[in-house]
């Protein structure tokens, strides 16, 4: 008589279209505890910690916009590092200073270093197009140059809408380990292999002016600078926690094959996501002084990049990050932020949960974004 089982509950897909752990009743231990919910996981640690000792700067906790957003009931932490000082930390009190919560998106930020580190070295050009990196890569980015992927400046069929349950996105969550798939069950690569023209195009070039989102291209930009790079990702990310000096544990979601998913796989404490901004107010180097990315190519992030869409018009996304020219940061889906400014050695992060149907609300950044801005920049 054949054994009895049922599908994983928080990883299978119910009648909203999203997994249990990403449903809005259960999103906020979603990514409290994703670590333990994703289907593949890898983890490293450090083996030198970056000091912090607090050292309250009481003008950041006297703020109105802190005490406004830290009251919300989407909050779950915000901390602010200069150095080795810890100038503010908050939690929510279901959360805590030891507890990993998921950055999403932050995690793009990893390929700015990474494909930073490998231009620097000449193994990488920015005018090459993928695919003469990646010979087996499909139409939608086979004709891309690196350049214009890096600025989310590309158009394929790959969708990136939150408010439609139907979006290649969630599709895309099935290759990464997110959720369970309703037929066979796709590697990342294959997935992103498939991923063809926007319908009606000839190529991918983006006509609008703006960039255009998609989570895909940080994941293709990994395999290029695996390809290129000669070794594993895992590798990469070994050394970024030593170069980051993390106390706790750098928790990444990969697909079944291992391929760790940087497009928003990384858990971090928010502790330690200070700790990964600071490689980006420190230019690329480690806590040993060694680089990790590259000065020049932050350097160069800061000043290019393609301008966002409203409500963020005033920015611009260049090179995995977002960027008004002095500061570096990135948002994540369902609430989260993080600033870095290399003049001030300052970096500021937010951790929430929003808790509506679609985990998004593209207004509901801005003013987290002018608060981390204005913290970081000592005003």
């Amino acid at each position: 008589m054949p054994l009895r089982t049922h599908p994983n509950p928080d990883l299978a897909v119910g009648p909203h279209r999203q997994p249990r752990w990403n449903s809005a009743p259960h999103r906020r231990h979603g990514f409290h505890n994703l670590p333990a919910i994703a289907r593949y996981a890898q983890s490293f640690r450090a083996a030198q910690v970056l000091d912090l000792r607090f050292s309250a700067d009481l003008a950041i906790a006297a703020r109105e916009d802190v005490r406004h957003l830290t009251a919300l009931p989407w909050f779950s932490a915000m901390a602010v590092t200069e150095g080795n000082r810890l100038l503010y930390e908050a939690y929510a009190p279901d959360f805590g200073p030891d507890r990993p919560h998921s950055i999403m998106s932050i995690s793009k930020m990893t390929a700015n270093l990474i494909v930073g580190r490998l231009w620097e070295d000449g193994k990488i050009g920015l005018d090459e197009t993928l695919g003469a990196i990646l010979p087996w890569i499909g139409p939608g980015y086979h004709g891309a140059r690196v350049q214009d992927v890096l600025n989310m400046n590309v158009q394929n069929a790959y969708d990136e809408d939150y408010h439609n349950p139907a979006s290649t996105v969630f599709l895309h969550e099935a290759a990464m380990g997110m959720r369970l798939p309703e037929g066979p069950e796709p590697a990342n690569r294959d997935f992103l292999a498939g991923i063809g023209l926007a319908p009606g195009t000839t190529d991918t070039t983006n006509p609008t002016g703006v960039c255009l989102y998609k989570s895909a291209n940080t994941d293709v930009l990994m395999l290029a600078a695996e390809a290129r790079g000669g070794r594993p990702q895992r590798l990469w990310l070994a050394d970024l926690a030593d170069a980051a000096g993390f106390e706790a544990v750098l928790h990444v979601g990969t697909d079944r094959t291992g391929m760790p998913i940087l497009s928003g796989g990384i858990c971090l404490t928010a502790r330690d996501l200070c700790r990964y901004g600071a490689l980006f107010a420190r230019e690329g180097r480690g806590v040993d002084g060694q680089p990790f990315g590259s000065a020049a190519f932050i350097q160069a992030t800061r000043k290019g990049g393609v301008p966002m869409p409203e409500p963020r018009e005033h920015l611009r996304y260049s090179n995995q990050t977002n960027t008004n020219g002095v500061w570096l940061g990135h948002g994540g889906y369902g609430g989260q932020y993080m600033v870095a400014n290399p003049e001030t050695g300052r970096v500021a992060c937010f951790f929430s949960v929003l808790q509506n149907d679609e985990g998004y609300d593209a207004a509901y950044y801005p003013p987290i974004i002018a608060m981390l801005a204005e913290i970081c920049a000592g005003r």
